[in-house]
């Protein structure tokens, strides 16, 4: 440069020379600021996740930032009302995250492990999704679902979790990691009805199984009967089962996820099961009906008391005023408990866009009240302070539920560490619901029991 300055001055008199230098550094003034300009837009092009994250598809430069679509699959977990609830929470995520557009699919319940399975086998599973209560598990085991550990630490450290069910994050580990996130709890509460209680003469509701037997012994007769056991139902004459076995302390595993259906606690829960079919507190039919006949002997007055889910009484809004929940019982050595599942939402490994995945994912769990207020969702709310909402608080059922239920609730498999994929084929295989029907046909319990532990060992030994 200074070789071209020398010979340019030797060409130029002296006034010409100063005119010059001036024009050069208004020149190279020029040329430095556009190179500024040039590598702060570089910078933000070469970072397009952080831009559409941060400035979400605002101008960047000269351009704008083009916002990253994820897909989002969520289950039919209402009424029609819920998947409108859901749309709405979505649109208003797109809004308050312009460099993020969540695209939501309502997926049906009908075939929907053949759908997840034929998605992911071919590569084209969604981003995210909610699913069966053991799905994350399960497909855990085909590489398929991307560990959360990142995001339960960030929200343990900024003190969220302190706002969720107990246990409840907890029951989503497996091998050592958090392979999805709670968003709902689906829990298991006895129902009664409070006008054929007032017929029997029964004013101090039961506190204790003993207490709970003479009631539905005196429920009894005339065409009547204390306890609705649907038991051709895989559902929810298990889940009865369940719920007493865990109200007395016991569980169908141990602490080392071994097979523990023998337990003395789990006994007696089916003991008290054939003491009172044994009692004539049971139609005998029911050993034949599914959980849809349960509701219909229930709703007629045919049974007083029905251990379901929290939105029974959606099933019977004319008879509102005559049903309610039991209070929880006290097993015979103290314990109360009840069975629930931790219904969660996952990540998918072949998405390519896992942190916005994660963006709306903690958005999601934080933001989703209204899938119940105005969704009419009929679990409950993973963050016990979203049940201090009138919705919850100005009905009896749901307050009793949110203050007494839901700090007892254990997943069937508690006592072992998170959770596993077997599970789902104990629960729904039909192997627990043989056992219920032996136990309701008069075969002796610990027999009963026995066959089915050897079913559940060899489950657990495949």
């Amino acid at each position: 440069m200074a070789e071209v300055r020398l010979a340019i001055r030797k060409r130029l008199n002296r006034g010409e020379f100063q005119m010059f230098k001036r024009g050069l550094a208004i020149v190279s003034a020029i040329v430095i600021a556009l190179s500024v300009t040039a590598c702060a837009g570089g910078g933000n092009n070469g970072n397009s996740k952080a831009s559409a994250g941060q400035n979400g598809g605002q101008e960047t430069g000269d351009r704008p930032v083009k916002a990253v679509e994820i897909s989002f699959w969520d289950m039919v977990w209402g009424p029609p009302e819920y998947a409108e609830a859901a749309q709405k929470l979505v649109n208003r995520f797109n809004e308050e995250h312009p460099g993020i557009q969540v695209k939501y699919q309502s997926t049906p319940w009908d075939n929907w492990y053949q759908t997840f399975t034929t998605a992911i086998a071919s590569g084209s599973p969604p981003d995210i999704s909610t699913g069966a209560g053991y799905q994350a598990f399960q497909f855990t085991d085909n590489d398929a679902i991307l560990p959360l550990d990142d995001v339960v630490e960030e929200l343990k450290q900024a003190g969220k979790l302190d706002d969720f069910v107990p246990g409840s994050v907890e029951a989503l580990q497996y091998n050592g990691h958090y392979v999805a996130f709670p968003w709902m709890i689906d829990i298991r509460v006895p129902w009664y009805r409070k006008d054929l209680f007032e017929q029997a003469g029964i004013t101090q509701m039961p506190k204790t199984w003993d207490e709970l037997r003479a009631a539905l012994k005196q429920l009894s007769g005339d065409g009547k009967y204390g306890l609705v056991l649907p038991g051709n139902d895989v559902n929810l004459g298990i889940q009865a089962l369940f719920s007493l076995m865990l109200n007395n302390g016991g569980g169908i595993f141990n602490e080392q996820k071994e097979v523990d259906l023998m337990n003395e606690r789990n006994v007696e829960a089916a003991r008290l099961i054939s003491d009172v079919v044994k009692d004539g507190s049971v139609n005998p039919a029911m050993i034949g009906f599914n959980g849809d006949g349960g509701i219909k002997e229930f709703g007629a007055g045919r049974g007083a008391v029905y251990i379901h889910t929290p939105s029974l009484l959606d099933n019977f809004p004319d008879l509102s005023e005559r049903i309610g929940i039991l209070e929880p019982l006290e097993g015979p050595h103290g314990d109360k408990a009840t069975l629930g599942w931790v219904n969660n939402i996952m990540i998918y490994k072949a998405s390519n866009h896992q942190e916005e995945a994660k963006t709306f994912l903690k958005w999601w769990v934080e933001n989703n009240k209204t899938l119940w207020t105005e969704g009419k969702q009929g679990g409950f709310p993973v963050k016990t302070s979203f049940t201090e909402d009138p919705y919850w608080q100005d009905n009896p059922n749901l307050k009793l539920i949110a203050e007494k239920y839901l700090p007892i609730m254990k997943t069937t498999g508690y006592k072992a560490p998170g959770g596993f994929p077997e599970l789902n084929e104990i629960e729904g295989d039909g192997t627990t619901l043989t056992m219920i029907q032996k136990i309701m046909s008069g075969r002796p319990v610990e027999q009963s029991m026995t066959e089915t532990r050897q079913k559940y060992e060899q489950i657990m030994s495949k």
